[in-house]
């Protein structure tokens, strides 16, 4: 069975993992924005808007599987 110690995240895991979830939120957030808010403020073309908000949430799923991998340097 284990012990205590063995089941709990470490504090640098743990803090890594909220960072990564919070940047993947604040990304696919983001791209969502880009994408459906047309009265946004921003001097982009249409097309070119919906194809950087799409690159945005791409690279927020790309993302996403680093923050379940353990990391080698764990014990």
């Amino acid at each position: 069975m284990l012990s205590n110690q063995e089941k709990q995240k470490s504090l640098k895991r743990r803090f890594l993992l909220i960072l990564g979830l919070l940047v993947f939120g604040s990304l696919a957030i983001l791209g969502l924005v880009l994408i459906f808010w047309n009265g946004m403020p921003l001097d982009m073309p249409k097309t070119t808007r919906q194809l950087f908000g799409g690159v945005m949430i791409i690279y927020a799923l790309l993302r996403f599987p680093r923050l379940l991998r353990k990391d080698t340097n764990e014990k």
